[in-house]
């Protein structure tokens, strides 16, 4: 129940993948546009899994749609339940290796590579926050 004694509705909830792309010890971090929800924020660039994908056909798909590149999934980073005003985001982050292309803006308004010691520097999107910090503690 609310303040106001009523009870709220469960809020929906949105399972999405990050792509922690790492390339000769750097760090692909994307920034959204202003068209996109909590636009100018950093984030791991991936999406929403749709029915019947594993998250690691997710993220594949939507690196391709988003960065027109293809990666190698790798192992799991972190997964994070954060509430927002639209909804409970769930992501799962993945370390991923590029294996074609070279990431292309498409739907961010920008893409930088930087260490992960220096991940801390850009306002990243709460659901993100424990992978940068996880990222920035351990060697990658």
């Amino acid at each position: 129940m609310d303040e106001t004694g009523t009870t709220s509705a469960p809020k929906r909830r949105i399972h999405v993948v990050g792509a922690v792309l790492v390339r000769d010890g750097m760090i692909l971090a994307a920034r959204r546009s202003d068209g996109m929800s909590l636009p100018g924020m950093w984030e791991f660039p991936g999406g929403k899994i749709e029915a019947g994908e594993s998250p690691q056909e997710a993220l594949r798909r939507e690196l391709e749609e988003e960065l027109l590149c293809r990666a190698e999934i790798g192992e799991r980073v972190e997964t994070t339940e954060h509430e927002y005003d639209f909804g409970v985001v769930i992501l799962t982050t993945y370390f991923c290796t590029l294996i074609d292309g070279e990431p292309q803006l498409t739907e961010h308004a920008e893409i930088t590579w930087l260490p992960a010691a220096d991940l801390g520097v850009l306002e990243w999107a709460p659901a993100d926050i424990p992978a940068v910090e996880r990222l920035r503690t351990a060697s990658v």
